[in-house]
Parts: structure tokens; C-alpha cells; sequence
């Protein structure tokens, strides 16, 4: 578990370096590596032998989970190698191994890579609300209210987990991801936040989509999701999971519920927290961090669009 042990980080070191072995990175690689997983002042490569020099990183941010787990998961990306998948999926099984004393586990969500907690009885993975946050929104969105108010539904959905009410909990991480991709994209995109969203919806077929642009105010959470994989800042696997939590999310509908009568326990709530941490690796990947702006200002979270 969180913090990982000294030797757990020797070890990681020792394959990430791969010293001698068909994935061996050079100093720069390593420096390289380390910025791809959206690590901040990474330092230059000093020279010095890199097993040590990427065990000394490796022990500098220890408390830092955010960014351990974001190096984690980009040493088992496909992303990160020429041959895709097949390198990636053997670095995932040497650094699950590793991880194993520790109880985590890199697995796919969706085919994007995330760090679950595995039981003591070695049942399936479960996801955990991605560690520090409040400080990856803030290098999202620029705007303090928003973050305040995507903050608020967090604590609120802990609350909710805490006592049971699942079926709430679930809805809320729903809402936050719905929060998080408007805000985001509104920020982010001048056209969209003057001129409103094209009807880029990828489940409705090209001639039977809107002509018409949808307000902030009303765009739905399903062309939110859409929107942000057309733009290339969120790949279609994270797409394809945010839209079984819009699925989740929707069950606000006491209707939907009626016709369906969904299960829901802690172990729904946990798996809705695996898209959040992909969504968020791969917004962080794509976008560059943002300056605060001050708190005085009013926000741009828009009032929540429409079921969808």
C-alpha cells in the first residue's frame, strides 16, 4: 500500500532502468520517462549510474501518490513503447509482481492502465478516489470555485460511501466526471465557450445528429464525454468506461432504476473510480498545468446539462 516500502521502490527502480535487458533506458530515456508521467521539475540526468539515480527520485516523491502512480501506470502504457501492447503488457506483469507485497495492482480499465487495491484474499482489483486530488484539478482547471465545487462533490460522495448509501455515491462520481469535462473543456476552448457544442455525439449516426449547437447550460453529459475524445485529449478505451459511469450516473432517475433495479454496493462505487483515474491520466497527458486564477473569480462550471 501507499507509501510503497524502500525495497518495493529498489526494485521498481532496477526494471524500469532495465540495465542490460531489451528495454534498457539511457539517462535521457529515464528523464523522459519521468516528464511523460506528468512529474513536475524532473531534474536533469546528472551522469551518475541510473538504478541509484532513479531509485533517488523514486524515494523523493514516495509521498507524493499521485505522481507514483502516474509513473506506474505509464511504464505499463502502450503508449510508452514502438510495439504497443506487447511490450507493455510484460512490463505490467514484472511491475505487478513487484507490487504484489503491496497489495496494488496495475490493471486495464478500459485498456488504460490504473493502480487498484487487491484484498487480502486476492479478489478482483477495486479503485480508490485518485490520491491528491484537489491538486491535479487545480492543474486542470484554473478557475478556485470550480475546484471547490468538484471538491464538494467528492466529499460528498465519501460521506455517502462511508454510510452505505451507494447508489448515491456512484451518482456522484458520475457527477464530478461530468463537472470535471465541462469545466475543462469550457477553459480550454474559446469556440466552445462563445459559440456553445457541436453535436459530435459518436453513438448517434452522423445524419441523424443535430445541426444545432447545444448550450453550455444543456449540453448533455454523453456529448461532453464525446467531445473531449474528438479533441484527442481523452482515448477511445477511457471514453468507452466514462460512459458505463454516465450510465451509473443517470440512475438519478427513479425511472431508470424502476425498469432496470440495479445492485449497487461498495464494490460498484470502487469500480467508478477507475474511469475517473483514467480520465485524468489522460487529460494530464494532453493538456498542459494551468496558473490559478484568483478566487475571486466567479467560475466557470455551468449549471449540469441534461441527462445523457
Amino acid at each position: 500500500m501507499f507509501p510503497l516500502d524502500p525495497r518495493t521502490l529498489d526494485r521498481l527502480a532496477k526494471i524500469i532502468v532495465d540495465m542490460g535487458g531489451p528495454y534498457e533506458r539511457k539517462g535521457y530515456e529515464l528523464e523522459e520517462l519521468l516528464r511523460n508521467a506528468q512529474w513536475e521539475d524532473v531534474p536533469a540526468y546528472d551522469g551518475s549510474p541510473r538504478v541509484p539515480w532513479l531509485r533517488e527520485q523514486l524515494e523523493k516523491r514516495r509521498e507524493n501518490l499521485a505522481e507514483i502512480e502516474r509513473l506506474l501506470c505509464r511504464v505499463c502504457d502502450p503508449v510508452e513503447y514502438d510495439d504497443g501492447e506487447a511490450s507493455a503488457n510484460e512490463f505490467r506483469e514484472v511491475v505487478n509482481a513487484i507490487l504484489e507485497a503491496e497489495r496494488l495492482v496495475v490493471t486495464l480499465v478500459g485498456g488504460r492502465p490504473v493502480v487498484g487495491q487487491v484484498g487480502a484474499d486476492g479478489s478482483a482489483p477495486t479503485f480508490a478516489e485518485p490520491p491528491d486530488l484537489r491538486g491535479r484539478l487545480e492543474k486542470l482547471i484554473s478557475d478556485p470555485a470550480t475546484v471547490d465545487v468538484l471538491m464538494g462533490r467528492v466529499e460528498e460522495t465519501r460521506i455517502c460511501f462511508s454510510n452505505g448509501a451507494y447508489r448515491m455515491a456512484t451518482i456522484g462520481i458520475g457527477t464530478f466526471i461530468e463537472g470535471l469535462l465541462l469545466s475543462v473543456l469550457l477553459e480550454r476552448d474559446d469556440d466552445l465557450r462563445t459559440n456553445g457544442f457541436p453535436d459530435v455525439r459518436q453513438r448517434i449516426p452522423a445524419e441523424r445528429r443535430s445541426g444545432k449547437r447545444f448550450s453550455a447550460d444543456f449540453a448533455p453529459m454523453e456529448l461532453l464525454i464525446d467531445t473531449a475524445f474528438v479533441k484527442d485529449w481523452v482515448q477511445l478505451d477511457a471514453t468507452t468506461f466514462a460512459h458505463t459511469v454516465r450510465d451509473f450516473r443517470n440512475f438519478i432517475h427513479p425511472r431508470k432504476e424502476l425498469a432496470e433495479q440495479p445492485r449497487f454496493d461498495g464494490d460498484t462505487v470502487m469500480l467508478c473510480w477507475g474511469p475517473v483515474q483514467a480520465l485524468l491520466n489522460d487529460l494530464e497527458h494532453s493538456l498542459p498545468p494551468v496558473k490559478p486564477r484568483s478566487a475571486t473569480h466567479s467560475g466557470c462550471l455551468c449549471p449540469p446539462g441534461t441527462a445523457g
